[in-house]
């Protein structure tokens, strides 16, 4: 059979991401049709269809991942539910694209992987900056030698929210900074390194009356170099990303969310000179990163070949997010666990 010539999607709920930037963003994808959004609110699923001219509105999710015209899921429900209900939607043929992180922990990602196995469905974490033509140069550049040899990934991230409504600040839904934001570092560092970090180390606070993780800050020590990152869901917005090389630096500014229709930025630094007579500005015209992501899922599905961020990877990130819970509970250096 002929295959279509754009994959047909399903949304399951109607979280933040889904309806501010990954299904406008597919939208407009060569690859992908969004056929389909499943709300347990049935009235909020059509208020969403409606708002984003998407055919068909579920009252239940089972109803969408039952649909026999949906090829591929997009998965942006809260941490707790991205497991499970990936899992559903692989054992009924959906492909999923889930949003990050894939799982709470390691041991959850595992169980992709087998079922992944079992049923040749094709599942990948939706890690955006992954497949961004600034952060695939950035890493083209210190493959090349552009700063020396990369010694230190450091980076900030954080937000304000203390909605208690809010998934992310609900321990049992796999809230807090590390598994929302704190993973970027994490999958960043590891994507620039081409390396697993030996042992971890941070310190965490929480929140007294939500128990999240608010203010956490880890060192990764890789075999080349090191990342240190602090992310915070109660301090003011700040993303930076700066990479030190024993011969230049580089800066991504805002590193995860370039502003929308303005080009993206990476500023190379010389070895000496602190000032901005000292740096070189590469640019990148504006493109949705959101787009670019679910057509390199869409195509990897008709062409059959490999997704951009393979589940394999996908638990490594999550064995260094589990060493990095266990390091500030016990406050010693620990060892991720594959």
């Amino acid at each position: 059979m002929t295959p279509p010539k754009k994959i047909r999607w399903g949304v399951l709920g109607v979280a933040s991401i889904a309806m501010r930037r990954a299904i406008p963003g597919m939208q407009k994808g060569g690859w992908c049709e969004i056929s389909a959004i499943a709300s347990r609110d049935k009235r909020r699923a059509e208020e969403a269809a409606g708002n984003l001219g998407i055919a068909k509105a579920y009252g239940s999710y089972e109803e969408l991942l039952a649909d026999p015209e949906i090829d591929a899921i997009y998965n942006p429900l809260p941490n707790h539910l991205h497991v499970p209900w990936s899992i559903k939607a692989a054992e009924l043929g959906k492909h999923v694209l889930c949003e990050k992180p894939i799982s709470i922990t390691a041991a959850e990602a595992r169980q992709l992987l087998a079922v992944r196995d079992r049923t040749g469905i094709k599942i990948e974490e939706a890690f955006m900056v992954r497949t961004h033509p600034r952060w695939l140069r950035a890493r083209e550049l210190v493959r090349s030698g552009r700063i020396g040899q990369l010694r230190l990934v450091a980076g900030l991230f954080g937000y304000f929210n203390r909605d208690l409504a809010n998934p992310r600040n609900i321990l049992e839904d796999g809230g807090g900074a590390l598994l929302d934001i704190g993973c970027y570092p994490i999958t960043l560092s590891r994507f620039l390194y081409g390396e697993e970090p030996t042992r971890v180390f941070a310190e965490i606070e929480r929140d007294s009356e939500t128990r999240t993780d608010i203010l956490t800050s880890a060192i990764l020590e890789f075999p080349s170099g090191r990342c240190t990152f602090t992310c915070s869901t109660q301090i003011a917005y700040v993303q930076t990303m700066h990479l030190l090389g024993t011969n230049g630096r580089m800066e991504i500014r805002l590193p995860l969310n370039p502003p929308a229709g303005q080009p993206s930025e990476i500023i190379l630094g010389d070895l000496k000179d602190p000032s901005p007579a000292g740096t070189v500005v590469e640019s990148f015209p504006y493109v949705d990163q959101f787009t670019i992501q679910g057509d390199a899922f869409s195509r990897a599905i008709l062409e059959n070949t490999d997704v951009p961020v393979p589940l394999e990877d996908s638990v490594k990130n999550m064995a260094v997010i589990d060493a990095v819970f266990r390091s500030g509970e016990i406050r010693e250096w620990v060892h991720p666990a594959d």
